[in-house]
């Protein structure tokens, strides 16, 4: 089966709330063995007018794993503490 990623765009409003957010999406990316290939850093357009403050790519085993992590109890725990914090577009996608 080939990995899969999920990509995010995160945009944040209230960087105490994300810090919180980011605690509890951690805890779910080391219960789905998430490896994490981006997390922040700087971004630098290079076609287009996308130019995000924030973006997260994690791997996983597989897309259903992926699929897991998102639906999870603790995730769906750290979206909750989300809320306000920011908006995030994500999606995943199988890959190589």
């Amino acid at each position: 089966m080939p990995a899969a990623y999920i990509i995010a765009e995160v945009t944040i409003t209230n960087e105490d709330q994300m810090k919180l957010y980011r605690e509890w999406s951690t805890r779910a990316m080391q219960e789905f063995a998430a490896e994490v290939l981006v997390r922040g850093g700087r971004v630098e357009p290079l076609e287009g007018d996308w130019n995000p403050q924030r973006v997260v790519v994690l791997k996983f085993s597989d897309l259903a794993t992926a699929q897991a992590y998102y639906r999870s109890e603790t995730y769906t725990h750290a979206r909750k503490v989300r809320e306000g914090a920011g908006s995030i577009r994500m999606f995943a996608v199988e890959g190589a």
